[in-house]
């Protein structure tokens, strides 16, 4: 507990009378402290320090298990950082300066041994290695500093997928590993990691692991159970406390896919470590490291020989985002990597925009050619206008913004374009936000001071405020029933109606991959139409045009009694070369202030054609958001015409979504019935950058996979990216591309695919993002 306030302000903490007995469970670093335990020396059980104390808490006799529990715990991590802890503090920043790398199964290590690093928050990385008879394609993501995850396949080539199958057996695996303790002058930087966590364990193993950096050398030194533990040259030292984790249970390939926590640190354990030398050569990095697995107990029955449990390698790292890796492993075989990297968090491109309209002298009058005002508005700051209104002071723009992802981008160049055309009477410009009939917000900006000095700066292409300016701005709800109420106070100078037809051709790639056919994907041409019937309703279709596949290769294993609503995916793409893959009518509605609405009908998607809607709760500005979805549907035929099949369903969710506010986290919950008819629920959690991409998984349990009738995999499960595109591009955009993965794709879980959702049409409504806009990017990354 809190003592006193030391000279500079801090507190000091009484930590050398006390110890801090931690919780079981997993909990968050936050609340793990369940008491603290005290040895005072004086009778009355408390310190005196000045005006502050501490009093011992009473707590319950400890039992034998639990001194046994604390004892072998304490006896772990003495054994994992003493030898780290015992090297001499390096001369410079214990933090070091060098990258980690990816190990040969993803996510950082050396070779075939993790440690206890992690990469650059928001890296994606892609590693493939090959050291027969096992080559491995590799995918990790860093969302927090403390949490790496990833997936992995690998393929084993001396054993066939299955019966009749001539190709590589295809393992799949999900990996997770979390930092415990960060590094610091004596203090090794510790994790703990899951591999082949929700898979079919084949390579299933946990680790706790250490690492601490000496001049140029890295060292890591850890214990593994499972298949990185092999070896077992050490009793595992949670038999000690319970018999139970003597055994290992290594055959899921029936469930391949759910996680299996009873496996957890059981089995055959043993040490593992290895040193990394960064050579004075930057590019060049020196690996040596010592395996925990003996490979005498290879799944399916390998017979793997190992000469020599050390492993030689060197890395090259070519640029930023390419390294090559090349090593002697198990004394009798060579190694070769390559990982791929992008720091998704960081992304960003120089724009060559059009320059800011200069600053000129306010007019001695308004002008009255607003039209070329209106035209200056979409070419140089990205706002459709659909409206321009005079109030008193105040100029008012009504529209959409259809360049700029931050709107305060668009915002500053508008403020400069509208001085230059408005009369010194004139104080504020006000912009009025409108999607699909939806009225979202207005942002009121003052006129003076005008960015031509500070508090504003310019770059090439772009324009920035600072703190001064921002203080001022005022961002509000708007109404369509607010707007006819104003209507009278307004004088309407200039009034567009958006063009009714636009359409764009642009390519496409639907891909499968995971299971015993191989990597599956067909390539694209796609035609998309919209005709807009009034501000709230409007026909869009799509048709789209194989260039080429080879989804005929397409097996599909009836392993599952659920109706076939995904797995025909063959049939629909091999059927025909043209199909029509969305034709339907869209209305939306607002219901009050916070309640929007939309009705739809037609062909949804490729595979199911039928009618729906959905409302939406959601505040201004709101952290928390609710909508429910309902949709009669039936499966289309698979040539994607007009035609249609026997199978028919109702699917409908109840959907909250909560912006947790903390690191752009968005935690979106699904309860309902899918398109097989299983009833369960979703779990989406993304986190969104400050380059604008957004990192997200998911996870469906339905009654399918309760009852084992899901097949193989267990769950729905996967993981996506939506990276804006004028992050690649130096012209801004708004449109984003987004990636999703799959391991299998199966029937139970299955949503249906909808063109729209409210949440993202009203998406404006969230000011957060917002003042960031303001900044530029380099004080955002």
């Amino acid at each position: 507990m809190p003592t006193a306030k030391s000279p500079r302000g801090h507190r000091s903490w009484a930590v050398s009378r006390c110890r801090v007995k931690r919780s079981s469970g997993f909990k968050k670093p936050w609340q793990t402290i369940s008491r603290i335990r005290c040895r005072v020396p004086s009778a009355a059980n408390k310190v005196s320090r000045g005006k502050s104390e501490v009093r011992q808490p009473i707590t319950r006799p400890e039992t034998a298990r639990h001194a046994r529990i604390r004892s072998i715990a304490w006896a772990g991590v003495v054994v994992l950082t003493t030898p780290l802890v015992s090297l001499p503090a390096p001369a410079k920043d214990f933090t070091g300066d060098y990258a980690p790398f990816q190990a040969n199964y993803g996510g950082t290590g050396l070779l075939e041994t993790p440690n206890a690093r992690m990469a650059p928050v928001g890296e994606f990385a892609f590693t493939y290695s090959n050291a027969d008879p096992y080559s491995n394609f590799a995918f990790s993501f860093q969302p927090f500093s403390w949490l790496q995850g990833g997936f992995r396949y690998t393929s084993i080539s001396e054993r066939d997928f299955g019966a009749g199958s001539d190709r590589d057996y295809l393992d799949k695996g999900v990996d997770v590993k979390l930092k415990l303790l960060g590094e610091s002058r004596l203090i090794p930087q510790v994790a703990l990691g899951f591999r082949d966590f929700g898979g079919t364990g084949l390579f299933g193993s946990e680790f706790l692991v250490a690492n601490k950096r000496w001049y140029d050398f890295d060292v890591s030194f850890g214990i593994a159970w499972g298949y990185l533990g092999a070896r077992g040259d050490i009793k595992n030292p949670l038999t000690y406390i319970d018999d139970g984790f003597e055994g290992r249970d290594r055959d899921r390939s029936a469930g391949g896919g759910d996680f299996n926590f009873k496996s957890l640190f059981t089995g055959r354990s043993a040490f593992f470590g290895g040193i990394e030398y960064h050579t004075p050569f930057e590019p060049l990095t020196l690996q040596v490291e010592y395996e925990g697995n003996d490979y005498s107990r290879e799944p399916l029955g390998l017979d793997i020989e190992q000469d020599l449990p050390v492993n030689f390698g060197a890395r090259l790292r070519v640029n930023d985002n390419l390294a090559l890796t090349g090593a002697f492993e198990r004394g009798n075989t060579a190694m070769f990597g390559a990982t791929l990297s992008l720091g998704l968090a960081k992304l960003y491109q120089p724009k060559s925009d059009p320059p800011p309209a200069p600053i000129t002298a306010a007019p001695e009058q308004t002008t009255d050619d607003w039209q070329k005002t209106a035209q200056a508005l979409g070419e140089n700051a990205g706002i459709q206008v659909r409206r321009i209104k005079t109030r008193g002071d105040t100029v008012i723009i009504e529209g959409a913004q259809s360049r700029y992802r931050d709107l305060a981008q668009g915002e500053l160049r508008a403020n400069r374009i509208l001085n230059s055309v408005s009369a010194s009477n004139i104080s504020s410009f006000q912009y009025r936000y409108a999607n699909r009939g939806f009225y979202l917000r207005r942002d009121n900006l003052a006129r003076d001071p005008m960015p031509d000095a500070a508090p504003f700066f310019t770059e090439p292409g772009s324009v920035f405020a600072s703190d001064d300016y921002r203080y001022d701005v005022k961002v509000v709800d708007v109404s369509s029933n607010e707007i006819a109420d104003q209507a009278t106070l307004e004088k309407t100078v200039y009034e567009q109606n958006p063009d009714r037809f636009s359409w764009n051709i642009r390519p496409a790639l639907v891909q499968n991959f995971g299971g015993p056919d191989g990597y599956l994907f067909q390539v694209l041409v796609q035609a998309s139409a919209e005709l807009r019937t009034d501000n709230n309703g409007w026909f869009s279709g799509t048709l789209g045009y194989s260039v080429f596949d080879n989804f005929d290769d397409f097996t599909y294993v009836a392993d599952s009694d659920l109706p076939r609503v995904r797995t025909f995916v063959n049939r629909y793409t091999d059927e025909t070369d043209l199909g029509v893959f969305n034709l339907q009518y869209t209305r939306t509605a607002r219901l009050s202030d916070n309640w929007f609405g939309m009705g739809y009908a037609g062909l949804l998607e490729q595979m199911f054609g039928g009618v729906g809607g959905e409302v939406l709760y959601r505040p201004f500005n709101s952290r928390a958001a609710f909508g429910l979805d309902l949709n009669y549907v039936r499966q289309r035929s698979f040539d994607t015409q007009f035609d249609f099949r026997d199978y028919d369903a109702v699917t409908g969710h109840a959907t909250a979504y909560v912006d947790t506010g903390f690191k752009d986290i968005l935690v979106r919950a699904s309860v309902g019935q899918y398109l097989a008819e299983d009833y369960g629920g979703t779990l989406d959690i993304s986190r969104e950058f400050d380059s604008g991409v957004r990192l997200g998984a998911y996870a469906t349990y339905t009654d399918a996979s309760y009852n084992d009738n899901f097949g193989e995999g267990g769950f729905d499960k996967g993981i996506y990216i939506t990276i804006p595109l004028d992050t690649f591009f130096t012209r801004s955009t708004r449109n984003t591309l987004p990636l999703t993965w799959s391991p299998l794709t199966r029937d139970g879980g299955a949503f249906l695919n909808r063109r729209y959702s409210l949440y993202g049409l009203t998406n404006d409504r969230d000011v957060d993002d917002y003042w960031r806009g303001f900044e530029p990017p380099e004080s955002r990354r």
